[in-house]
């Protein structure tokens, strides 16, 4: 009886563990959901610096029509599993104005194309605040310069 037991506490005690640890870690994603951040569910170019660059360029998603968006700056692709932060959201829209990380200007989305769930980037790795590259978000100004961090 008594090996049956610590049979079973070897057997249940790594499975708690990790039921622990995932718990703690989404906990922490949904700390970074809070802050507003989220994560790009979709490759493609569907990042615009205006509300209408983004109606265009879903609307005709063709590959002459996101080249020519793409050469003029009125497109840049989001990359799955890239942490973004929203800036701001335009609800009735479905949009949401976002600061990505080497793009020195806030851009619009769709919030279809953003997930308040983890996704894994293209080297299998869940990216966090501290590990994208994101300035902090009281540090970027409206037109998406750095502001003096002193």
């Amino acid at each position: 009886m008594k090996s049956q037991r610590a049979l079973l506490t070897i057997l249940v005690a790594p499975i708690v563990a990790v039921g622990m640890a995932s718990t703690a870690l989404a906990g922490d994603y949904k700390d970074f959901v809070a802050e507003g951040y989220r994560w790009v569910t979709i490759d493609g170019p569907y990042l615009c610096p205006t509300k209408a660059d983004l109606r265009e360029i879903t609307r005709d998603p063709s590959d002459s029509n996101s080249l020519h968006m793409v050469e003029e700056l009125r497109a840049y692709f989001l990359i799955e599993g890239v942490l973004i932060k929203v800036i701001q959201e335009d609800g009735s829209a479905g949009m949401a104005q976002i600061h990505a990380d080497g793009i020195t200007i806030n851009l619009w989305t769709y919030n279809k194309f953003l997930s308040q769930r983890p996704i894994k980037d293209a080297y299998g790795q869940i990216e966090i605040p501290e590990t994208s590259g994101l300035t902090p978000a009281e540090h970027i100004s409206g037109n998406g310069s750095l502001s003096s961090l002193n």
